[in-house]
């Protein structure tokens, strides 16, 4: 197929850069433009990122001497990436899609609008067509979850599914990366743990439930969330306990998640085939070992075992930077090709 040409706004941040690194190699699309504030447009990519480059190897020779542009929707693209940052995202995205571009954000600002779809494809693929109801004509916005959020969905869909979720208790223990670049200060995070992300724990008690419902109507289950900073670098470690409709053992569970593939047969490219993966060691999954798994779009769980009072419990590592954000978006996508929004 002929690639997609693509913008990526906000393509200086952390997130952007990870964008930048998947955009690259991607069979489908390609970067048309690099986006970001008025204090670097004009300069070139690799300028515009100097000292602060936080992707994997080196700046992609493509985009690095790209001019980096306003993030205004006069480029010509179909398709934008957007890593902006919440509260200027809302606007900009949505002079975005009136110029009639589909835009897959990372961005908080629209994930809980009624006809944006918050999209995790393979738990809640049908919910794309509510672009069709947002009145952009040829356009929309498509938002992926907050990124602790993406993992936990992702382990509760097969169970959900398979047994019914009646309430989940979740604390996390997040990444520093998660909180941008340059992020939380060396003195606060060094041999400590931080036990508050403000705004975080609201996201994960109220997004999965949009994800998990009807597309209409929220799922019917309670989560409550407790979040914590951590000084590990990239993945979001999840301790979750669920209490089902239906009684399941800790075997069922394991299987459950284990066989869970529903994109299998799409041919996304960024799809893993298995998008969870349940580890047999005990003392995993781990940040610094497992967060790559699957080019960091598999989910890892570990530790699945019975609780005394919810049912089952089970640790649960996700990307945050890649399956939490750009990966997601990035898959969102491919989705989108998949059902003609980008012929």
């Amino acid at each position: 197929m002929k690639k997609i040409k693509a913008a990526v706004l906000g393509a200086t941040g952390i997130v952007g850069q990870r964008l930048v690194g998947i955009l690259a190699a991607h069979p489908w699309f390609e970067i048309e433009a690099l986006c970001a504030s008025a204090e670097s447009a004009g300069l070139r990519y690799a300028e515009a990122v100097r000292g602060r480059w936080r992707a994997p190897g080196d700046i992609p020779p493509g985009a690095a001497g790209m001019v980096v542009q306003p993030c205004l929707p006069d480029i010509g693209v179909r398709l934008a990436f957007s890593a902006l940052e919440a509260g200027p995202a809302g606007p900009i995205e949505e002079s975005f899609a009136r110029a009639g571009c589909l835009v897959c954000t990372n961005a908080r600002d629209h994930r809980m609008s009624a006809d944006v779809p918050l999209l995790v494809p393979e738990v809640n693929a049908d919910h794309i067509e509510s672009v069709r109801r947002q009145g952009y004509g040829s356009g929309g916005i498509i938002a992926n979850p907050n990124c602790a959020t993406a993992g936990l969905v992702l382990a509760l869909a097969p169970l959900h599914k398979a047994f019914g979720v009646r309430r989940v208790f979740v604390a996390t223990m997040q990444a520093l990366s998660g909180a941008g670049y340059p992020g939380v200060p060396a003195l606060d995070a060094v041999g400590n743990i931080i036990p508050l992300i403000p705004g975080e724990e609201e996201k994960i008690e109220s997004e999965p439930l949009k994800i998990l419902g009807d597309g209409t109507r929220p799922a019917g289950f309670r989560v409550s969330a407790s979040c914590h900073r951590a000084a590990s670098l990239e993945g979001h470690l999840l301790s979750a306990a669920v209490e089902f409709e239906r009684g399941a053992s800790c075997q069922a569970v394991a299987a459950a998640m284990s066989s869970f593939a529903p994109l299998r047969d799409l041919g996304l490219p960024g799809a893993p085939a298995f998008p969870l993966f349940v580890h047999p060691d005990g003392d995993r999954p781990q940040p610094c070992r497992d967060a790559g798994r699957g080019d960091g779009m598999t989910v890892t769980v570990g530790r699945i075992r019975p609780d005394r009072l919810f049912d089952c419990r089970f640790t649960a590592l996700v990307n945050n930077l890649v399956r939490g954000a750009a990966g997601a978006a990035v898959l969102n996508a491919e989705l989108a090709v998949r059902r003609g929004y980008l012929s």
